[in-house]
């Protein structure tokens, strides 16, 4: 059991919401704290491939801007 101290304001809100969604408090309470922590445990997707993102980089900045050229330039380039 866990007894905590929330300011007035807090408080009513949380009386508020609960009536609200036909919740008592503790429930709500519960289920924030649940929601709250599972949030905290999953890691992003930067987080999971972090280590992978531009590990094979070919250094060209402009690869999106001017593919249309550099796939004309690569085609070229295996015909001759």
């Amino acid at each position: 059991m866990i007894t905590i101290r929330l300011d007035q304001k807090l408080e009513q809100q949380i009386e508020n919401t609960a009536k609200n969604l036909g919740l008592s408090k503790s429930e709500l309470i519960r289920k924030s704290i649940n929601e709250y922590l599972s949030k905290l445990k999953q890691p992003n997707a930067w987080d999971i491939g972090e280590d992978l993102f531009g590990k094979y980089s070919s250094g060209l900045g402009n690869l999106s801007s001017d593919r249309k050229e550099l796939i004309k330039n690569t085609i070229k380039a295996k015909r001759t």
